[in-house]
């Protein structure tokens, strides 16, 4: 016991290092990964395609309700395999959605052996530490998203290049599987990134040989890994490889005018990759007169190609944003290590400041939801949540208070360090993110989840009737009813669509609301808890 508060007292030891730092950055990937229905978006929707895989048992060709869906398969099979393992532990959701922590764990890790390898092993820990710090990973790293298999890839990627000059042979196998999932996870567009700075890398190298030998066996095995999935669907599903092969080339030009999508992903970047980039500027412009140097130009070089690659494929979007992190952290880290002791403390007081005061606003806004108080506050929440009741979690109330006592600790016990204000930021961001997930996540789950909407229709409708036609319904409503009921419904304009006696139609207007010609007899009509918007309508067709 006096060891316990003789460590208590002492607090973390900075630089985080080992297990440390293994637990700081588990912290991270798991708070918020579980608790919560699929939402709104996109998280509905790849649940939705995994769940379909572990139904049908159809592992060859993704499906989302029951209509194919052309993308690539490598993040549902993940998600299947641990929504198997786990399932009988966890809400089958929550255990599909472990695949995402297990692929940002991936990146992080990439992201730690690039640091150490540029910038020696005392900056090491600081390289994944930015990395979770950016504002705009947080939002999307506990989300069921295959993007982030593109994101552990990049780190793969850039470590293993990194390493290249000191271990080829396994800087190769790391390239080769890393690229290999980022065509199985992502496709073609985030991969060229990957291809295109190797080459780039090899030059940088002073040893030419070990460096063919990386790209090399590298190549060879991306090869041997990527290419089985197409052969097996042009011999067993021809039409579906053609789908595949049709969305992966009209993704490759489905951005915007390409110098307009540059600005405003570079915009989008102020606060996305906050405070990574200021960092990084600064770190570019501590190192200007070395910026041709293999530390500084290899992140530089990475990041250059990876935004023309979003201009290029993709319209500007938080998700495909993703991929501009890894190399952006990998920049950062000298410039968050070298800060002057003036704009540390500044950095050091703003992270403390800001995230004690969000955390306590959580407090609030938890004591207006479970104990009425503030009354004001307390009204606003039943307005933005018609129907929402609160109920008192012992359990989650427990992980909160035990996570404000652990940042409040941090805060009390941190010796000064260049560490410091990077640790404050990163792990202030989690337990203010913690705080969200444990005391307020009930009440933005009744407003992003389709479960009601899918159980009301599922009660109207006869035992085991699955014909059911839909019209403008979107890909996430859709996959809602998939996962929630088992209901997978049809085109209305299709021929087995037109053949359901059942239709549910979604709109705001009473035009898209309306049946269609016939004899229609309205059952239900509803909405998702606070969404004004948003109508549904269940017909029946009488005979």
């Amino acid at each position: 016991m006096p060891d316990l508060f003789a460590l208590l007292r002492r607090g973390l030891r900075l630089p985080p290092s080992g297990w440390a730092l293994a637990g700081m950055l588990a912290f991270y990937v798991v708070a918020g990964l579980f608790g919560r229905d699929p939402w709104k978006g996109e998280d509905a929707i790849h649940i939705s395609t995994a769940w379909h895989i572990l139904t049908y048992g159809d592992w060859l060709s993704p499906n989302l309700a029951g209509r194919p869906f052309n993308e690539p398969p490598l993040y549902y099979w993940s998600a299947a395999i641990t929504g198997k393992l786990l399932g009988g532990l966890l809400p089958l959701h929550d255990a599909m959605r472990f695949a995402s922590g297990l692929w940002v764990a991936l990146a992080l890790t990439g992201i730690y052996y690039a640091g150490r390898e540029l910038y020696g092993q005392d900056s090491a820990a600081a390289s994944p530490m930015l990395l979770a710090g950016a504002a705009g990973l947080l939002l999307h790293a506990h989300d069921a998203q295959p993007m982030l298999v593109a994101l552990a890839a990049y780190g793969g990627v850039i470590g293993s290049l990194a390493a290249m000059p000191r271990k080829a042979k396994l800087a190769g196998v790391f390239y080769g599987v890393s690229l290999a999932a980022c065509l199985l996870g992502a496709g073609l567009a985030p991969s060229l990134p990957l291809l295109a700075v190797a080459p780039l890398a090899a030059a940088l190298s002073t040893d030419r040989r070990s460096a063919a030998t990386t790209l090399g066996l590298g190549l060879l095995l991306a090869a041997a890994l990527a290419l089985p999935w197409p052969l097996l669907l042009h011999i067993f599903e021809p039409a579906r490889l053609d789908g595949w092969v049709d969305a992966e080339l009209t993704q490759l030009g489905a951005g915007i005018a390409p110098l307009a999508g540059l600005g405003t992903y570079l915009g989008n970047l102020l606060w996305f990759a906050f405070p990574v980039l200021p960092l990084a500027l600064w770190g570019l412009w501590r190192r200007r007169t070395a910026w041709r140097e293999r530390p500084q130009l290899l992140p530089l070089a990475f990041f250059a190609l990876t935004l023309v690659m979003l201009a290029i494929a993709y319209r500007p979007r938080e998700i495909p944003a993703l991929l501009l992190l890894p190399p952006l952290a990998l920049l950062a880290t000298p410039g968050a290590l070298s800060l002057r002791r003036g704009a540390a403390n500044a950095f050091d007081s703003f992270a403390m400041m800001t995230f004690t005061f969000f955390a306590a606003l959580v407090w609030v806004a938890w004591s207006a939801m479970a104990l009425g108080w503030p009354e004001r506050l307390a009204k606003r929440v039943v307005v933005l949540r018609p129907g929402f009741v609160s109920h008192f979690e012992p359990l989650a109330v427990l992980v909160a208070l035990v996570a404000t006592a652990w940042w409040i600790w941090l805060i009390v016990t941190a010796p000064r360090s260049p560490y410091r204000s990077l640790t404050h930021w990163t792990m202030g961001f989690t337990t203010f993110w913690l705080l969200a997930i444990a005391l307020l996540l009930p009440w933005f789950d009744y407003g992003k989840s389709y479960r009601p909407v899918a159980q009301a229709v599922a009660q109207r409708l006869p035992a085991k009737e699955k014909c059911l036609a839909e019209r403008e319904l979107t890909d996430t409503q859709r996959a809602s009813l998939a996962y929630f009921v088992g209901i997978e419904p049809l085109a209305a304009d299709s021929t087995a669509g037109q053949a359901c006696r059942w239709l549910l139609v979604q709109g705001d207007t009473r035009q898209e609301l309306a049946p269609p010609p016939g004899r229609w007899t309205r059952v239900w009509e509803g909405s998702r808890p606070g969404d004004r918007r948003e109508k549904f309508r269940l017909y029946r067709r009488e005979n």
